[in-house]
């Protein structure tokens, strides 16, 4: 059984106590948790606010936490599924369909979730109280068959510099929540798994200084006005796809690159029926549909989907090199600034300056979003046509 020295101990305590700016219970003596402890039993005689600090070591269970302030701190702590399915599930059971869980859910106790939907995951339907400021940092969680940490229906939620590997349907997933920051984690799987990390909250999500490898999708943008900047995203189909309807959303200062070779087509940013978007100093390439003659692949892409018009988004600054298409643009909309991007294809939409009001010869699409093997693919076919860019 590991065991901390007097002294490292000590030195592991401030820095996740003080120089974190977390406060243990006001004055409370934060709780240790070692190899062979429970850290449900310690977070159930927890009070609001209280730390637990979790040792180095790996422990096989479910965590669920619904307390007020709980700062729950790993050091080299590793969270993997329990050998035997627990008596008591946690509250994110079926989130992501039937036999799914989660690792860590951070939900609160009175939150109700819709039936699911077939795909995906449930949405929160409505909350009577929310769990509230909640951080969980410095974990390593692995091989979840459903979802790694999942906050659902929270408020000022922080997951920070976690190491998330195999979560199957999601590496990290927050829905139906408030003023979620996801911050500083590294998300991969070892086989083209199904999303990195998703938002679908109510609103003011920030989703910032992430890796993530290996997934259909790294970044899922369900949240108005999420903020998604300073991500690394690479070996993904898509890097970052705006789902339909969602509007105000900023994608920002991202790194993308080199797209999965089992990819059935590629992106790195799509902006797909969504509004008010704004695409800008990101740094995408190695976007290829990996020779297939009948698919395109592109480095950003404004185009309708699904019913909904993409309109009034603004793609620019941005450094797009070695994909299959840098740009482009198919969609009915209006008002979609593309400008003052370093890129060479289409040459059209290249320039420095924004081409208003003309037709511009691209390759428009057929484009269906599917569910494949427990996969989200964009799928994209081919044909010769024309669009208006503004």
């Amino acid at each position: 059984m590991a065991k901390f020295s007097s002294i490292s101990y000590l030195f592991f305590l401030f820095a996740a106590v003080h120089c974190a700016g977390v406060e243990a219970s006001y004055g409370r003596i934060p709780t240790r948790v070692k190899e062979g402890q429970s850290i449900q039993r310690a977070i159930n005689r927890a009070q609001p606010g209280d730390t637990i600090l979790v040792g180095k070591g790996t422990y096989r269970e479910q965590i669920t936490i619904s307390k007020d302030g709980i700062r729950l701190i790993g050091d080299k702590a590793i969270l993997r599924p329990p050998v035997t399915a627990p008596k008591k599930p946690n509250g994110c059971v079926g989130l992501a369909g039937d036999g799914t869980a989660a690792g860590i859910c951070i939900i609160g106790p009175k939150v109700k979730l819709d039936p699911f939907p077939g795909q995906e995951h449930r949405k929160v339907s409505s909350v009577d109280k929310a769990v509230r400021d909640v951080r969980v940092e410095g974990f390593e969680v692995r091989d979840f068959q459903g979802l790694n940490i999942a906050i659902v229906g929270a408020k000022n939620t922080e997951v920070k510099h976690n190491t998330v590997v195999d979560g199957t349907a999601y590496g990290i997933l927050t829905v139906g929540s408030v003023a979620t920051r996801i911050t500083g984690n590294k998300v991969s799987s070892s086989s083209l798994l199904f999303i990195g990390i998703c938002m679908d909250d109510k609103s003011d999500v920030a989703v910032t200084k992430n890796t993530i490898s290996d997934y259909g999708i790294g970044l899922c943008v369900q949240t108005n006005g999420a903020r998604v900047s300073h991500n690394t995203v690479r070996n993904c189909c898509a890097g970052a796809f705006v789902d339909p309807g969602i509007d105000g959303a900023r994608v920002t200062d991202n790194r993308i690159s080199d797209s999965n070779p089992f990819c059935p087509s590629a992106g790195g940013i799509s902006i797909a029926g969504a509004t008010n978007t704004k695409v800008s100093g990101n740094k995408i390439s190695g976007i290829t549909d990996n020779g297939k003659p009948e698919l395109i692949s592109s480095g950003i892409a404004i185009f309708d989907f699904l019913g909904r018009v993409a309109s009034n988004n603004v793609v620019v600054n941005n450094v797009l090199k070695k994909n299959d298409q840098d740009l482009l643009v198919d969609t009915t909309g209006t008002n979609n600034k593309v400008a003052n991007n370093k890129c060479a294809t289409p040459e059209a939409l290249c320039k420095k300056a924004s081409t208003v009001g003309s037709q511009v010869p691209v390759l428009s699409l057929t484009i269906a979003k599917t569910l494949c093997d427990g996969r989200k693919s964009v799928l994209i076919n081919r044909d010769e046509g024309h669009t208006e860019v503004l």
